[in-house]
Protein backbone atom coordinates (compact mmCIF):
# COMPACT_ATOMS: atom_id res chain seq x y z
CA UNK A 1 0.00 0.00 0.00
CA UNK A 2 1.20 3.43 -0.60
CA UNK A 3 0.99 6.43 1.47
CA UNK A 4 -1.73 9.20 1.07
CA UNK A 5 -1.21 12.83 0.85
CA UNK A 6 -3.08 15.73 -0.32
CA UNK A 7 -1.30 18.82 -1.16
CA UNK A 8 -1.36 20.56 1.74
CA UNK A 9 -2.54 18.17 3.88
CA UNK A 10 -2.07 15.37 5.90
CA UNK A 11 0.67 12.87 5.48
CA UNK A 12 -0.68 9.52 6.26
CA UNK A 13 1.23 6.04 5.99
CA UNK A 14 0.11 3.26 4.87
CA UNK A 15 -1.63 1.11 7.28
CA UNK A 16 -0.04 -2.74 7.94
CA UNK A 17 -1.67 -6.01 7.32
CA UNK A 18 -2.32 -5.75 11.09
CA UNK A 19 -3.80 -2.78 11.12
CA UNK A 20 -6.50 -3.06 8.06
CA UNK A 21 -7.49 -6.24 9.89
CA UNK A 22 -7.38 -4.42 13.42
CA UNK A 23 -9.86 -1.40 11.53
CA UNK A 24 -12.28 -3.71 10.04
CA UNK A 25 -12.83 -5.61 13.14
CA UNK A 26 -12.66 -2.81 15.23
CA UNK A 27 -15.88 -1.01 13.50
CA UNK A 28 -17.64 -4.60 13.25
CA UNK A 29 -20.66 -5.15 15.66
CA UNK A 30 -19.91 -7.72 17.01
CA UNK A 31 -16.14 -7.75 16.35
CA UNK A 32 -16.41 -11.13 14.78
CA UNK A 33 -15.23 -12.80 11.73
CA UNK A 34 -14.46 -15.90 9.95
CA UNK A 35 -11.15 -16.03 8.80
CA UNK A 36 -12.16 -16.75 5.04
CA UNK A 37 -13.85 -13.22 5.20
CA UNK A 38 -11.39 -11.37 6.54
CA UNK A 39 -8.84 -12.22 4.54
CA UNK A 40 -11.29 -11.68 1.47
CA UNK A 41 -11.58 -8.51 3.02
CA UNK A 42 -8.78 -7.28 3.58
CA UNK A 43 -7.55 -8.53 -0.37
CA UNK A 44 -9.63 -5.00 -0.87
CA UNK A 45 -7.18 -2.98 1.10
CA UNK A 46 -4.12 -4.84 -1.25
CA UNK A 47 -3.17 -7.06 1.33
CA UNK A 48 -2.69 -10.50 -0.34
CA UNK A 49 -3.85 -13.93 0.80
CA UNK A 50 -0.91 -15.34 2.28
CA UNK A 51 -0.26 -12.16 4.33
CA UNK A 52 -3.04 -12.00 5.84
CA UNK A 53 -3.16 -15.26 6.86
CA UNK A 54 -0.19 -14.65 8.72
CA UNK A 55 -1.01 -11.46 10.22
CA UNK A 56 -4.15 -13.34 11.57
CA UNK A 57 -1.33 -16.10 13.19
CA UNK A 58 0.60 -13.74 14.69
CA UNK A 59 -2.38 -11.42 16.21
CA UNK A 60 -3.83 -14.83 18.04
CA UNK A 61 -0.46 -15.31 19.20
CA UNK A 62 0.06 -12.05 20.79
CA UNK A 63 -3.33 -11.80 22.16
CA UNK A 64 -4.65 -9.00 19.84
CA UNK A 65 -7.30 -11.86 18.47
CA UNK A 66 -8.99 -14.68 20.01
CA UNK A 67 -9.56 -17.77 17.64
CA UNK A 68 -13.39 -19.01 17.84
CA UNK A 69 -15.12 -21.86 16.27
CA UNK A 70 -15.79 -20.34 12.74
CA UNK A 71 -13.29 -17.03 12.95
CA UNK A 72 -11.27 -14.33 15.03
CA UNK A 73 -12.70 -12.05 17.66
CA UNK A 74 -11.27 -9.05 19.22
CA UNK A 75 -9.27 -10.12 22.44
CA UNK A 76 -10.74 -8.20 25.55
CA UNK A 77 -8.33 -5.26 25.99
CA UNK A 78 -9.10 -4.71 22.42
CA UNK A 79 -12.83 -4.51 23.18
CA UNK A 80 -12.06 -1.67 25.32
CA UNK A 81 -10.74 0.09 22.60
CA UNK A 82 -13.75 -0.46 20.46
CA UNK A 83 -15.77 1.18 23.09
CA UNK A 84 -13.36 3.45 23.40
CA UNK A 85 -13.33 4.48 19.60
CA UNK A 86 -17.45 3.97 19.39
CA UNK A 87 -17.16 6.81 22.45
CA UNK A 88 -15.16 8.90 19.70
CA UNK A 89 -17.53 8.93 17.13
CA UNK A 90 -20.93 8.96 19.38
CA UNK A 91 -20.02 10.67 23.01
CA UNK A 92 -22.89 10.88 25.29
CA UNK A 93 -23.05 14.60 26.39
CA UNK A 94 -26.00 16.42 28.02
CA UNK A 95 -26.85 19.82 28.52
CA UNK A 96 -23.94 22.05 30.40
CA UNK A 97 -25.09 23.99 33.34
CA UNK A 98 -21.64 25.72 33.58
CA UNK A 99 -20.00 23.03 36.11
CA UNK A 100 -16.51 21.42 35.39
CA UNK A 101 -15.51 17.96 36.76
CA UNK A 102 -12.06 18.44 38.68
CA UNK A 103 -9.82 15.82 40.09
CA UNK A 104 -7.07 16.35 42.24
CA UNK A 105 -4.61 13.56 42.32
CA UNK A 106 -3.94 12.83 46.18
CA UNK A 107 -1.51 9.58 45.63
CA UNK A 108 1.81 9.93 46.71
CA UNK A 109 5.07 7.56 45.74
CA UNK A 110 4.10 6.25 42.57
CA UNK A 111 6.62 5.31 40.01
CA UNK A 112 7.35 7.23 36.62
CA UNK A 113 5.35 4.14 35.37
CA UNK A 114 2.18 4.21 37.21
CA UNK A 115 2.26 8.06 36.99
CA UNK A 116 2.18 7.68 32.90
CA UNK A 117 -0.48 5.24 33.37
CA UNK A 118 -2.60 7.25 34.78
CA UNK A 119 -1.93 10.59 32.55
CA UNK A 120 -3.06 8.21 29.53
CA UNK A 121 -5.96 7.68 31.70
CA UNK A 122 -7.08 10.88 32.66
CA UNK A 123 -6.58 12.16 29.17
CA UNK A 124 -8.27 9.38 27.68
CA UNK A 125 -11.64 10.35 29.89
CA UNK A 126 -11.28 13.78 27.90
CA UNK A 127 -10.01 15.83 31.18
CA UNK A 128 -7.06 18.21 30.89
CA UNK A 129 -3.97 19.11 33.07
CA UNK A 130 -4.61 22.89 34.43
CA UNK A 131 -1.06 22.14 36.49
CA UNK A 132 0.66 18.99 37.81
CA UNK A 133 -1.56 16.92 39.53
CA UNK A 134 -5.12 18.61 38.45
CA UNK A 135 -7.11 17.79 35.78
CA UNK A 136 -10.50 19.02 34.54
CA UNK A 137 -13.22 19.71 32.16
CA UNK A 138 -16.74 20.83 31.72
CA UNK A 139 -19.27 18.65 32.93
CA UNK A 140 -21.41 17.97 29.89
CA UNK A 141 -20.10 14.44 29.54
CA UNK A 142 -22.66 11.69 30.29
CA UNK A 143 -20.41 9.20 31.08
CA UNK A 144 -19.23 7.67 34.76
CA UNK A 145 -15.52 7.89 36.11
CA UNK A 146 -13.94 4.55 36.78
CA UNK A 147 -14.30 3.79 40.17
CA UNK A 148 -10.45 2.72 40.23
CA UNK A 149 -9.83 6.76 40.12
CA UNK A 150 -11.15 7.36 43.84
CA UNK A 151 -7.84 5.63 45.35
CA UNK A 152 -5.96 8.28 43.56
CA UNK A 153 -7.75 11.29 43.24
CA UNK A 154 -10.33 13.62 44.84
CA UNK A 155 -13.16 14.37 42.69
CA UNK A 156 -14.78 17.68 43.12
CA UNK A 157 -17.31 20.07 40.79
CA UNK A 158 -16.44 23.53 40.50
CA UNK A 159 -17.09 26.82 38.56
CA UNK A 160 -13.77 28.25 37.89
CA UNK A 161 -13.36 32.25 38.07
CA UNK A 162 -11.93 32.67 34.60
CA UNK A 163 -13.99 32.43 31.73
CA UNK A 164 -15.33 29.29 30.10
CA UNK A 165 -14.16 30.09 26.85
CA UNK A 166 -10.69 31.68 27.82
CA UNK A 167 -9.65 28.74 30.14
CA UNK A 168 -11.04 25.57 27.62
CA UNK A 169 -8.79 27.64 24.85
CA UNK A 170 -5.93 27.43 28.08
CA UNK A 171 -6.16 23.37 27.94
CA UNK A 172 -6.77 22.01 24.79
CA UNK A 173 -5.08 23.44 21.48
CA UNK A 174 -8.84 24.24 19.77
CA UNK A 175 -7.05 25.84 16.61
CA UNK A 176 -4.52 23.12 15.78
CA UNK A 177 -7.52 19.99 16.47
CA UNK A 178 -9.65 22.36 14.20
CA UNK A 179 -6.81 22.17 10.99
CA UNK A 180 -5.78 18.69 11.27
CA UNK A 181 -9.81 18.30 11.73
CA UNK A 182 -10.42 20.25 8.19
CA UNK A 183 -7.17 18.26 6.70
CA UNK A 184 -9.08 15.17 7.06
CA UNK A 185 -11.82 15.95 5.38
CA UNK A 186 -10.78 17.68 2.68
CA UNK A 187 -8.74 13.68 2.74
CA UNK A 188 -11.58 12.12 2.87
CA UNK A 189 -12.73 13.45 0.21
CA UNK A 190 -10.40 13.30 -2.08
CA UNK A 191 -9.06 9.77 -1.70
CA UNK A 192 -11.13 7.06 -3.45
CA UNK A 193 -9.05 4.25 -3.79
CA UNK A 194 -10.03 1.43 -0.57
CA UNK A 195 -6.72 1.36 0.67
CA UNK A 196 -6.48 5.09 1.31
CA UNK A 197 -9.68 5.98 2.01
CA UNK A 198 -9.12 3.48 4.81
CA UNK A 199 -5.76 4.79 5.51
CA UNK A 200 -7.35 8.20 6.21
CA UNK A 201 -10.68 7.13 8.20
CA UNK A 202 -7.97 5.41 10.90
CA UNK A 203 -6.76 8.93 10.77
CA UNK A 204 -10.32 10.36 11.53
CA UNK A 205 -10.40 7.99 14.18
CA UNK A 206 -7.37 8.70 16.21
CA UNK A 207 -8.19 11.96 15.78
CA UNK A 208 -11.97 11.82 16.81
CA UNK A 209 -9.92 10.39 19.84
CA UNK A 210 -8.43 13.50 21.30
CA UNK A 211 -11.55 15.67 20.51
CA UNK A 212 -12.03 17.38 24.23
CA UNK A 213 -16.57 17.50 22.97
CA UNK A 214 -16.23 20.63 24.81
CA UNK A 215 -19.91 22.41 24.84
CA UNK A 216 -20.69 24.28 21.76
CA UNK A 217 -20.81 27.42 24.00
CA UNK A 218 -17.02 26.93 24.53
CA UNK A 219 -16.02 26.14 20.86
CA UNK A 220 -15.15 28.11 17.72
CA UNK A 221 -18.09 28.76 15.86
CA UNK A 222 -16.89 26.75 12.43
CA UNK A 223 -15.67 23.50 15.09
CA UNK A 224 -15.23 20.43 12.23
CA UNK A 225 -16.23 17.73 15.04
CA UNK A 226 -19.77 17.24 13.99
CA UNK A 227 -18.69 17.43 10.49
CA UNK A 228 -15.66 14.67 10.88
CA UNK A 229 -17.74 12.27 12.81
CA UNK A 230 -20.67 12.38 10.39
CA UNK A 231 -17.69 11.46 8.00
CA UNK A 232 -16.65 8.58 9.74
CA UNK A 233 -20.34 7.35 10.51
CA UNK A 234 -21.26 7.43 6.63
CA UNK A 235 -17.76 5.22 5.69
CA UNK A 236 -18.74 2.90 8.96
CA UNK A 237 -22.36 2.41 7.40
CA UNK A 238 -20.36 1.38 3.97
CA UNK A 239 -17.84 -0.95 5.62
CA UNK A 240 -20.28 -2.37 7.26
CA UNK A 241 -22.36 -3.22 4.29
CA UNK A 242 -19.41 -4.76 2.97
CA UNK A 243 -18.96 -6.97 5.67
CA UNK A 244 -23.08 -8.34 5.29
CA UNK A 245 -22.36 -8.54 1.80
CA UNK A 246 -19.40 -10.76 2.25
CA UNK A 247 -21.72 -12.87 4.88
CA UNK A 248 -24.52 -13.23 2.65
CA UNK A 249 -22.59 -14.27 -0.07
CA UNK A 250 -20.71 -17.27 1.60
CA UNK A 251 -24.32 -18.39 2.70
CA UNK A 252 -25.34 -18.42 -0.44
CA UNK A 253 -22.24 -20.59 -1.37
CA UNK A 254 -22.79 -22.82 2.10
CA UNK A 255 -26.70 -22.92 1.18
CA UNK A 256 -26.68 -22.86 -2.91
CA UNK A 257 -29.58 -20.45 -2.50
Amino acid sequence: MTGSEAPGGPELRPLSARSVVLSLLLGTHPPELPARDLVRLVAGFDVGASTARAALSRMAAAGDLRRTDTGYRLSGRLLERQRRQDEAVRPHTRAWDGDWEVLVVTATGRGPAARAELRTGLTALRLAELREGVWLRPANLDRPLPAALDRVAERLVSRPEAPARELAARLWPLDSWADTARGLLAEVERVRHPAGRLTAFAAVVRHLLADPVLPPELLPSDWPGTALRDAYARYQREQSGQVRAHGDARTRRVTGR
